[in-house]
């Protein structure tokens, strides 16, 4: 979407066709967190409650996009930088639950993690096709986009692990899938809060022109 003075303006989620799309994803993650984390539970999966973490603090994070819509570029950014932080502190849980499981014996049950894995596939794929058409926003919006891309990726992993530990017969590519996981949370977590700075330095700069 054009700008004027031939500027490219950033989408900043103001459209009631896309607060509609985001609160239909909220719900799909929201319940697609305790389908995911009861079923993690129940077949010692740590790929699976990786991945319903993540659909809990997509959840959180998609609302605090949705309360920040129409604010000024400085709140945006803030909200950006929030969630930046908190799949950094996600990436830094999954890595340490991963490496806590590595000296915990145990082999998850590859059928519940496949049939779970599929529906949270589904779940995400939908997210992604109803978010689709603006992933190229702002760092707020932007964010929502890449949550949904990351969940779709996971869910695919999920279902590798679960053919993996069916094949092998060990945990081992639960676990390995896990850590996998939780590197895109910190790749993501990289690329939000870079494009989070740079919005609150244009912000800071205009503010400043306009002063003078």
């Amino acid at each position: 979407m054009a700008g004027c003075c031939n500027h490219e303006a950033r989408f900043d989620g103001v459209s009631a066709d896309y607060k509609r799309r985001l609160w239909l994803v909220i719900a799909i993650n929201a319940g697609m967190f305790a389908v995911e984390m009861g079923a993690g539970q129940m077949s010692g999966s740590q790929a699976l409650k990786a991945d319903a973490l993540d659909f809990l603090g997509d959840a959180l994070t998609y609302g605090i996009s949705l309360a920040v819509i129409g604010a000024t570029l400085r709140t945006r950014a803030l909200a950006a930088l929030g969630k930046g932080f908190s799949l950094l502190l996600m990436g830094a849980w999954v890595f340490g639950s991963t490496v806590y499981q590595v000296f915990y014996v145990g082999v998850p049950q590859a059928q519940i993690m496949g049939v779970i894995g599929f529906m949270a596939l589904a779940a995400n794929l939908i997210s992604v096709l109803l978010l689709a058409r603006y992933k190229d926003g702002d760092a707020n919006v932007r964010s929502v986009w890449l949550c949904s891309r990351n969940d779709a990726i996971g869910n695919v992993a999920v279902m590798i692990a679960a053919l993996g530990v069916w094949g092998t017969a060990t945990g081992w590519p639960d676990l390995i899938v896990a850590g996998i996981m939780g590197g895109l949370f910190l790749n993501s977590a990289f690329q939000i809060l870079v494009q989070a700075v740079r919005e609150w330095r244009e912000e800071e700069a205009h503010h400043a022109a306009h002063q003078n």
